[in-house]
This record gives C-alpha cells, structure tokens and sequence, in this order.
C-alpha cells in the first residue's frame, strides 16, 4: 500500500482553510481582472516588505538544514526569491508608479507584521522542518489559487493581473513548490508538530488576503 505522503495530509488537513482562500474575494476579483487597482496597488506595497522578511526567513531555514542537500536546495530558493522575485516586483512597483524606495517606507499591517514574525520565530526557534512547514503555504496556495482560476484569468482583459498571475501557473514555479514539497516529505519529526505550524501559517495566508481587500485590518479565519 502506498503510503501518504507527508505534503499531501498536510494539504487534505487544511482544505478547508484553503478552500475559504481561493474563494476569497480578493483572488477571484484578481482573477476575473475586475479587482479595484487600489487595492491591488495596497496589496503590492505590503507584499514587497513581506517578501523581504521572507527572504529572511529562507536564509535562516538554510542555515539550519539539517543535511547538505537540503541546506543546498533552501540556498537555491532563496536566491531565486533574491534575483527573479524582487525583480519581477521592481517593474511591478514601477509600472503601478512606484519606486522601491517608497515600497520600503510603506509602513507594514498588523497581520504583515505577525505573519513574518511567526515564520521569522518557528524557523529560528524550532526544527528546519517546522519552519519549512510553516513558510509551504504561502509558496503552495499561490500555485493552487492560480490553477483554481486559470479559466477565468483566461478570460481577463486586465493585462496588469493576468502578467501577475500567469507567474504563479509556469513550470518554475511549479517545479519550486514541489522541490520545497519534496524536502518536507522528508521530515524526520512528528506530524502533528508540522500540522501545527502549516495550519496556522494557512490562516494567515487567508487573513492576508483579508488585510488585502480591506486595504487595513480585515477578520480573522476561526
């Protein structure tokens, strides 16, 4: 009998977190391409200081890897989020008329401020495998939210999102999440520990598409 993967009951544990996430109004709006770009706009500036702190985050998980292999692929994504990630919202940035200056003084949420302080506290604090565990989602749901609505980013004539969009369905990314994926089914811990930490980092993906619509603080997920 084959045998579960650790990655797929982590996904079959937080389906219904995850179902609430790509129903959110915020990602279908996006989607459909009738998003208001104000929030789009509120949602990029948030995003760019959360990726710095994630970039944070990734160095961390590489130093504490607890193999060369690993330690060598978490070097991998981090510089991938370093080069092409940051680069891609440079130009984002600067064709919603901003500079990279004026990102980085955008003063960050709450629910910014306590998502990256958890990854930044479980991967510093806890195994490598809890803090790979909880950074998955935010890396995994975007992959499935842009499956999920691929047909109607199909249908958008809003260039601006589908060029934003259609990063989140290319065979880089997808190969990313499934390296991270592949190195979590490694785990030498127990699952529950995971399932702890990758369920509350699932809400937190969903409260900040919250925060996103709400261009502030929106409700949490219970």
């Amino acid at each position: 009998m084959k045998k579960t993967k650790i990655s797929e009951s982590l996904r079959k544990d937080a389906d219904s977190i995850w179902r609430e996430i790509f129903n959110h109004p915020f990602v279908v709006e996006l989607y459909k391409g009738t998003l208001p770009i104000e929030k789009f706009k509120f949602y990029v500036l948030q995003d760019y200081n959360y990726l710095v702190n994630n970039m944070k985050n990734l160095s961390i998980l590489s130093s504490r890897a607890e193999s060369v292999e690993a330690m060598r692929e978490m070097l991998e994504i981090a510089h991938l989020e370093a080069t092409s990630e940051f680069e891609s919202y440079g130009k984002l940035l600067r064709d919603l008329g901003y500079t990279i200056e004026e990102a980085i003084r955008t003063e960050s949420t709450q629910t910014n401020i306590s998502y990256s302080s958890f990854l930044l506290a479980t991967s510093s604090l806890k195994t490598f495998w809890e803090g790979l565990a909880a950074t998955l989602p935010c890396f995994w749901t975007y992959a499935e939210i842009a499956e999920f609505h691929k047909d109607k980013l199909s249908e958008s004539k809003n260039s601006l999102y589908f060029e934003w969009a259609s990063v989140y369905l290319t065979e880089p990314y997808h190969d990313l999440v499934n390296k991270m994926k592949g190195l979590l089914d490694n785990a030498d811990t127990k699952y529950e520990k995971l399932k702890e930490v990758f369920t509350i980092a699932s809400k937190y993906e969903y409260m900040y598409w919250n925060m996103a619509y709400a261009m502030g603080e929106g409700g949490s997920l219970h």
